[in-house]
């Protein structure tokens, strides 16, 4: 059971590719015709290569949110690479990719890569029970780190967050071996990742609350 739960997991993560001559809009046009997505290799000492992936399986390894912050398997022709996908450009109006690109990683050299965050405990949380409201400036922060280090999402503790408070990037609990290379510019540069605010539709309410009092003392006063 565990050996095929480990085979599922690594075929999540690779892609199968053919290389192709893709050059010009009118290949890759052909390509997409032909169910498939156009994508580019590049990074390393290897030249950049032109490769096609198959549509529907490229579907559904994007359905993972993991795959966007993993080292990936690209097995071109036969042969295996260690990669991430470092672009990904989407039809604006089908769930179609248009195209792909990867980046050759070197396992011994540290890379930088988006990761999402994930954000915990938000109903829950002081600011909230005390009817403030959430607020995401971020939703994914760029790491640094080796290949094997890096995580596939970095969790965000918003339960203790109080009306006006905010999670700031030196806030955030990192792997070890990882690091936010935007910190290392200075401290102009720790910007918040989420935050709670009051809300508009309390302050509304207790406008009226205040309306209706003065209302009820005239009404008395008569």
């Amino acid at each position: 059971m565990k050996a095929s739960l480990e085979k599922e997991m690594s075929s999540v993560f690779e892609f199968v590719a053919e290389s192709r001559d893709l050059s010009g809009k009118s290949a890759a046009r052909a390509a997409r015709r032909a169910g498939n997505v156009p994508a580019v290799v590049y990074g390393g000492e290897s030249a950049p290569q032109s490769v096609a992936l198959d549509h529907n399986e490229v579907l559904k390894h994007l359905s993972l949110e993991a795959v966007y912050s993993h080292v990936l398997d690209l097995k071109v022709d036969g042969k295996t690479e260690k990669v991430i996908l470092k672009g990904l450009q989407r039809h604006p109006a089908k769930a179609q990719v248009l195209h792909m690109d990867f980046m050759r990683i070197d396992m011994t050299h540290a890379l930088k890569v988006h990761v999402p965050l994930h954000f915990l405990n938000e109903s829950e949380s002081v600011g909230v029970k005390a009817g403030g409201m959430i607020t995401h400036s971020m939703v994914d922060v760029e790491v640094s780190c080796l290949p094997a280090a890096l995580p596939e999402y970095i969790e965000v503790d918003l339960g203790a967050l109080d009306i006006g408070q905010a999670v700031h990037l030196t806030d955030l609990v990192l792997p070890e071996g990882v690091v936010i290379p935007v910190l290392a510019q200075g401290e102009d540069h720790d910007l918040p990742v989420a935050q709670v605010v009051k809300t508009k539709i309390k302050a509304e309410d207790e406008d009226v609350e205040v309306a209706v009092d003065e209302e009820s003392s005239s009404d008395d006063g008569e």
